[in-house]
């Protein structure tokens, strides 16, 4: 689906981990891992509490999903510290060490 604006964003679970994925539509996405069922990724199924910490448009699915993928490596106190400051698109590249 080319021009789709592309999403990264951060989950944290039950209070203790913090999920990283991609969309393009946050809502509905953060629905889908509430609800649970075969919608849901299996690291959210089985969580009771979930809250939405931070997410950033970052335009093309390319880009999303190499953030996603250095986001994931980062320590939970890391993506912690991402979503307190809420960087934009350009201030999380730089965070993160990636190029647009």
């Amino acid at each position: 689906m080319s021009g789709s604006r592309w999403h990264v964003y951060l989950l944290e679970c039950d209070g203790r981990a913090i999920y990283t994925g991609i969309t393009t539509d946050v809502q509905r996405r953060v629905s889908e891992h509430a609800a649970g069922g075969r919608r849901a990724a299996r690291f959210t199924r089985g969580c009771r509490q979930l809250c939405l910490l931070y997410a950033v448009e970052v335009g093309e699915r390319g880009l999303a999903t190499r953030i996603e993928a250095r986001l994931r490596k980062l320590p939970r106190t890391a993506k912690a510290g991402i979503a307190a400051a809420t960087p934009n698109v350009g201030q999380l590249l730089e965070r993160i060490g990636l190029d647009a």
